[in-house]
């Protein structure tokens, strides 16, 4: 077993990382009853694909002698309606600049974070737009 989730009333769940014991609260948001004081479920998918990404080019940046440290990312979820879903995730990688990097250094990482494991978990009709900001100064 992963975690477990106990739900907690008015929308919240707790989940717990049972190797760790990290706690994880969310929240229904407030466009659908919910207080917004946590992550919703969907923001959380969309958090996941973006630490999945940062993640997988950082294991497969440290492979190739490169650090990654001081990336940042931001995530926008975009929700529809009929099914509720998330419709859209946008994420904005900024990368530090790493010297002696070349452009298939680049390549290699992008091709690695598009691939990593919950990108190829969700369904191909999700609209996934990832942009990289290389820092090269």
């Amino acid at each position: 077993m992963t975690a477990t989730v106990l739900y907690k009333g008015e929308f919240r769940c707790v989940c717990t990382h049972l190797q760790s014991g990290t706690i994880i609260e969310t929240d229904a948001p407030t466009d659908n009853r919910g207080k917004g004081s946590r992550f919703s479920p969907t923001d959380t998918l969309c958090v996941a694909l973006a630490t999945c990404i940062v993640t997988t080019m950082a294991l497969k940046a440290t492979d190739m002698g490169i650090v990654l440290n001081g990336t940042q990312l931001e995530v926008t979820k975009h929700m529809i309606a009929d099914p509720r879903r998330i419709g859209k995730i946008e994420i904005a990688i900024s990368l530090p600049a790493v010297g002696g990097m070349q452009e298939k250094d680049r390549t290699v990482l992008e091709r690695a974070g598009n691939n990593c494991p919950v990108a190829k978990s969700l369904h191909p009709d999700l609209d996934v737009q990832v942009a990289y900001h290389w820092n090269t100064a």
